[in-house]
């Protein structure tokens, strides 16, 4: 499956390529615990990670952008040690290994950044893409909380916790 050319640090640049689709899948509703339809000042509040955490970019050859990634502590002080991350690819870019490539970066940087496990608390049950592409590079589901998701495609639905031990 082809992946992107290149993983990189998301910058000021990067945000108006991120937009069209960060906004398309908001809109969608069926994936994202975030507004419906949030103003491009409140995507990019919600998206562009600012250190501990990182926002990087998927692209290919020609620097078009496929897909981006958040990650960062899932929780501040006590809970600073696990790492979390939120994922999103161009609808057109979809079935390109763009997710599965995105995710295994963030895996790799948690580690580096000496995270000792990734919680994900927010992985709706409806979206079967991600839960099998999740649980395809090792995380679990550890718990679901039921009808916690409002889905404009199924109505109320399970939102999942998964994980994975990175040490």
């Amino acid at each position: 499956m082809p992946t992107p050319t290149k993983i990189r640090e998301a910058t000021d640049e990067d945000w108006p390529h991120i937009w069209p689709f960060f906004r398309a899948i908001c809109a969608e509703g069926d994936t994202y615990s975030y507004p419906y339809e949030p103003t491009e000042q409140e995507g990019r509040a919600l998206w562009m990670e600012r250190p501990p955490g990182l926002t990087v970019v998927a692209v290919d050859a020609d620097g078009t952008v496929l897909g981006s990634a958040k990650m960062g502590p899932n929780r501040p002080g006590p809970g600073a040690h696990v790492a979390t991350g939120s994922y999103m690819v161009a609808p057109e870019a979809a079935g390109r290994g763009i997710g599965r490539a995105l995710g295994e970066y963030s895996l790799k940087w948690a580690r580096e950044q000496g995270y000792r496990a990734m919680q994900f608390n927010v992985v709706v049950e409806s979206n079967a893409r991600a839960v099998h592409l999740w649980q395809s590079i090792g995380f679990r589901i550890i718990g679901t909380v039921p009808e916690a998701y409002k889905s404009r495609t199924h109505g109320y639905v399970g939102l999942h916790v998964m994980y994975q031990k990175l040490d």
